[in-house]
């Protein structure tokens, strides 16, 4: 219902930058792939157990691709039971001996994040690409606000667009001098502003992927509102082919928030979308009680289902005009049940989270079984 209402409304589509498309194991990054979504494990790699563990549950909450640390020789031959164990595309993240890439290169990574003229010499760089293109891999040039090459900071003076834009070209021509074009770029700070800047200029530079993120965010509250305003003016843009929200919480979060903010620009689908009000006096149930039940209850539903669920009949029939599935709050304990926008039954407010539930897990049963059979 809604993809055909979103086709009337020209206003709401985002034409996305166009770039050419790398693969991350099987998953497609850039040109019409969608934007993926990813996060990294925060476990000692080491640990196969426990690093496989938070792997397999980020897979499961719908990470396209997860980023492990491989700091010592000890992380990658650890990395070989983890890839070997999942499906997930695993990026390995090396940041200065090159030979921890080459030896997660050979362990199964799917993609290096590393910074060329970070890992040595010509013949170092030389070998490390030489891996990739034996086992491979793709290659994410990682530039950051906050660790910018020496050079650059004493000519610029501090850490700013050109700067960062600037060090990923420099990356960018080492890794083409050796005829390698598998690879995507971030230009992460901490500071959206800046890292809008850099992410605007680069997109005119150059026609690879982009991969998005503001670095170290901050908390899951705070970390999640200057993610979204930074992540969100970009997408909006069109610029972003796949995103990480960096934040000092439990890795999951990233992936949901990663996929609340593509929703909330209609660039992904996966999942319940719910439509809520804040509350307020006329509200016929305990609307906030309710909405935090369900998302909980629901978090299981991986089809693309919306609901409304608005308190009063105010904004209530409104709302339900324009999602899958809708309940307003009416008098007397009850509230109406809407379908695709159209009043269709009563219920009680004593019962009507189970029965929503319900409803929305026969929804998502049907879209599966859509999907199932066009296939």
């Amino acid at each position: 219902m809604t993809d055909a209402m979103d086709a009337l409304r020209p206003w709401r589509a985002i034409k996305r930058r166009p770039s050419r498309q790398i693969m991350v194991g099987n998953t497609a990054i850039g040109g019409d792939a969608p934007i993926a979504v990813q996060s990294m494990t925060n476990t000692p790699t080491p640990d196969v157990e426990a690093t496989l563990a938070q792997v397999r549950a980020l897979e499961a909450a719908g990470a396209d691709i997860v980023r492990i640390s491989c700091p010592d020789v000890e992380s990658t031959r650890a990395l070989k039971a983890i890839t070997s164990a999942t499906k997930v595309p695993i990026v390995a993240d090396i940041h200065f001996h090159y030979q921890r890439a080459i030896e997660a290169a050979k362990a199964g990574a799917a993609c290096l994040r590393i910074n060329p003229g970070n890992i040595g010499n010509a013949s170092r760089v030389r070998d490390v690409v030489q891996a990739a293109k034996d086992y491979d891999c793709s290659i994410r040039i990682g530039v950051n606000g906050g660790s910018l090459e020496r050079e650059l900071l004493e000519r610029y003076g501090e850490p700013c667009p050109e700067a960062m834009v600037e060090s990923a070209l420099r990356h960018v021509a080492i890794l083409e001098e050796h005829d390698f074009r598998e690879y995507k770029i971030s230009v992460k700070a901490s500071d959206p502003f800046l890292t809008v800047a850099a992410y605007q200029q680069l997109a005119e530079a150059i026609d690879c992927p982009l991969h998005l993120g503001i670095t170290e965010a901050g908390a899951l509250r705070t970390g999640t509102v200057k993610s979204s305003i930074g992540l969100g003016m970009l997408l909006w843009a069109g610029i972003g082919d796949t995103i990480r929200v960096s934040l000092s919480a439990d890795p999951l979060e990233e992936i949901k928030v990663g996929f609340d903010i593509l929703k909330s620009l209609n660039l992904r689908t996966r999942g319940v979308n719910i439509i809520a009000c804040p509350s307020c006096s006329r509200q016929g149930f305990n609307v906030i009680e309710t909405v935090e039940i369900l998302e909980k209850r629901l978090a299981h539903i991986v089809e693309p289902v919306s609901l409304s669920i608005i308190g009063c009949v105010v904004n209530g029939p409104g709302e339900a005009a324009y999602t899958d599935i809708g309940y307003t709050g009416g008098g007397a304990g009850h509230g109406m049940v809407y379908f695709a926008g159209k009043a269709d039954h009563k219920r009680s407010n004593e019962t009507m989270v189970e029965h929503i539930v319900s409803l929305v897990e026969e929804r998502a049963a049907t879209l599966r079984a859509q999907k199932e059979a066009d296939l």
